[in-house]
């Protein structure tokens, strides 16, 4: 246990989240896989167990524990080896969960955030688009007021849950001649007229509904606005830390899951008369791969610390999710190695976990975007300040 961090009461939350994935998670995960579709009782379970409500307010049925509660979350959630599953619970409760906290009004809150919290209703965060990719604030979904409503249309993509969420936070153009300024967030009912959904094929994250969306006319009532008109730029902005920060603790927690994998199959798989942790070639790889895991670790731990404090940290939070998704590509891409060709074979779990980990460096801002920021940050001076 890492004092410094984690209390036993964390840890004893880690316990208990692991037994309940063992127990209700794990005997679905290969039909999930196969499916492609992630049957609804098991977000009533999270729901009923308030796993989706751990860092939520109270009078909305959360728990608001510190944020060391939701990496204990999202790191054990890697260590069952379906990528897929996990982003289908964490973009519910850390995407599209948190634009409905904080922006939403004491009804939204009422009629969207309380049964998110339960797994009644499940959301996506619908920002993406087709011919956009990284360029948020050159979107092109508009959302025209004509007085009591909104008329909405555009398309978005890569969304996960996307098909069968029952409600979307979705990013749209009110002002479309304004890049930055004219951008708000509305939440919008699944069942409205004029959506449709298309299920797309993945390397990976085999177990999770990604699609493109497409609003054709989609009209919603102007009370379904969350937050000021025109600032959805630097909301989505102000949220892309604690995104990029999920990410990044993604990344170390597969990664360790790798290389715990790897200890315990060398351990047992004999070579010339002796286990392969005998090689000394193979143990120094072992090493390596076991430091980068600690380093991305620990950074992402005090990360964590200082935005749970209330501080700002896109820039920390960008370079988590550069670095970190980086070295789990190449701590999971030598863990595969050492199996030999067991590695390659699909009933062991380095096939899909290599798969399920390339994601990382592409979503939530590809690395090529995160570079840039960051450069804008150490060498430009930008500083990037909350919505205020």
């Amino acid at each position: 246990m890492n004092n410094m961090y984690f209390t036993e009461e964390h840890e004893a939350f880690r316990d208990s989240f692991r037994d309940f994935l063992q127990k209700e998670v794990v005997p679905h995960i290969e039909k999930w896989e196969k499916d492609g579709t992630v049957e609804r009782f098991i977000w009533k379970k999270f729901g009923e167990m308030g796993y989706f409500g751990l860092n939520q307010p109270e009078e909305y049925g959360g728990l608001n524990l510190d944020l060391f509660y939701t990496v204990i979350f999202l790191e054990e959630l890697q260590k069952i080896n379906s990528g897929g599953f996990a982003a289908n619970m964490w973009a519910h409760a850390y995407l599209a969960m948190t634009h409905v906290n904080k922006e939403g009004d004491e009804r939204i809150k009422k009629e969207y955030l309380v049964p998110s919290i339960e797994g009644e209703k499940i959301g996506c965060l619908c920002i993406t688009e087709p011919f956009g990719g990284s360029d948020v604030a050159g979107m092109r979904t508009t959302a025209i007021n004509k007085g009591d409503t909104y008329v909405l249309n555009g398309s978005k993509t890569f969304i996960t849950n996307g098909v069968y969420s029952d409600y979307l936070v979705v990013a749209a153009k009110t002002n479309p001649e304004d890049k930055h300024r004219g951008m708000s967030i509305f939440i919008v009912d699944r069942d409205t007229p004029g959506i449709s959904s298309t299920k797309l094929d993945k390397l990976g994250w085999r177990a999770s509904d990604t699609a493109e969306i497409a609003f054709d006319n989609v009209e919603i009532p102007a009370e379904n606005l969350m937050g000021e008109e025109g600032k959805g730029f630097p909301y989505i902005m102000q949220h892309f830390a604690l995104e990029r920060l999920v990410m990044g603790v993604n990344a170390h927690a597969r990664a360790e899951y790798a290389v715990d994998y790897v200890l315990q199959y060398m351990s047992e798989r004999e070579a010339f008369g002796k286990t392969l942790d005998k090689f000394q070639a193979l143990r120094h790889k072992v090493a390596e791969m076991a430091s980068r895991v600690d380093m991305c670790r620990e950074y992402n731990y005090s990360i964590t610390k200082r935005l749970n404090d209330g501080q700002y940290v896109v820039k920390e939070a960008s370079m988590s999710k550069l670095l970190s998704t980086k070295m789990a590509d190449e701590v999971i891409y030598d863990a595969l190695q050492l199996l030999g060709g067991y590695g390659y074979m699909e009933e062991y779990p380095m096939a899909r976990l290599l798969r399920d980990s390339r994601l990382g460096p592409i979503g939530g801002g590809t690395s090529e975007i995160l570079k840039e920021i960051i450069a804008k940050m150490v060498i430009d001076k930008k500083e990037y300040k909350p919505a205020t």
